[in-house]
């Protein structure tokens, strides 16, 4: 089992808020989020962790300095989204694989439950949060049918996590047709919108985290709400400037 953690995006949404540091690494109480991340993985036996790095890549490159981490780089980040990230650590997808965003935290449960599932391509979901979901999922009997930022009323089922893992009988076919949409020019997709290009090909199951902690940190609230869940106030060492 391996890891790949995308980490190279600026994270515009927030980034007036945090004085412009990498999302990832806001201390969310005694210990940067990506360092939180990079410890669960290796916790669980995961010794094999790969990290695409752009955006400060150096402040990233520090804190994990003491720990045994592949980085790879896409220093074309400001004009590509995390399908390109993927496609320059494709070489280290060879495995049964965790693919994740840095900036995605997740109470321990959830990756406990991710590791017992062994379908080719897995997706976390929330059901709870489809209300005000941000990337929103349709699925029935957990296979996936609609995803989009656009998706309305009973087409959303739940708002994608942020944490995938497929198969290593499947990274063949995900580098293959990673290779595909990078040389067509679709550089701006997600990295996720590879596994999303197998919908109606295979089954790409989800899996309902509903009732579990997580949070995406796109927002200032979504950074509160992991220090509030770690027991921590939520104006810890952050700058918070709501009203500009």
């Amino acid at each position: 089992m391996k890891a790949l953690i995308m980490a190279a995006g600026r994270g515009t949404r927030i980034s007036r808020y945090i004085e412009g540091k990498p999302k990832c690494t806001l201390d969310i109480g005694g210990i940067q989020l990506i360092e939180h991340t990079v410890k669960e993985l290796l916790t669980r036996g995961i010794q094999e962790i790969g990290i695409v790095l752009g955006y400060k890549a150096d402040v990233i490159e520090e804190i994990l300095s003491e720990y045994p981490v592949k980085f790879y780089y896409n220093y074309f980040y400001e004009v590509t989204n995390s399908i390109a990230s993927a496609w320059f650590a494709k070489e280290f997808i060879d495995d049964d694989m965790i693919i994740m965003n840095a900036d995605v935290f997740s109470e321990s449960e959830i990756m406990t439950e991710l590791l017992k599932m062994e379908k080719e391509i897995v997706l976390l979901s929330d059901s709870s949060k489809k209300e005000f979901a941000d990337y929103k999922l349709y699925y029935e009997d957990n296979q996936l049918i609609k995803f989009g930022k656009d998706l309305k009323g009973e087409d959303i089922t739940g708002e994608y996590v942020g944490i995938a893992k497929i198969s290593k009988l499947f990274t063949k076919e995900f580098t293959k047709r990673l290779n595909e949409l990078v040389k067509t020019g679709n550089y701006n997709m997600w990295w996720e919108d590879v596994l999303y290009s197998f919908v109606g090909e295979k089954l790409v199951y989800v899996h309902d985290v509903e009732g579990k902690f997580w949070a995406e940190v796109d927002f200032v609230e979504d950074y509160e709400r992991i220090l509030g869940y770690r027991g921590y106030n939520a104006n810890y060492n952050i700058t918070v400037e709501k009203n500009l």
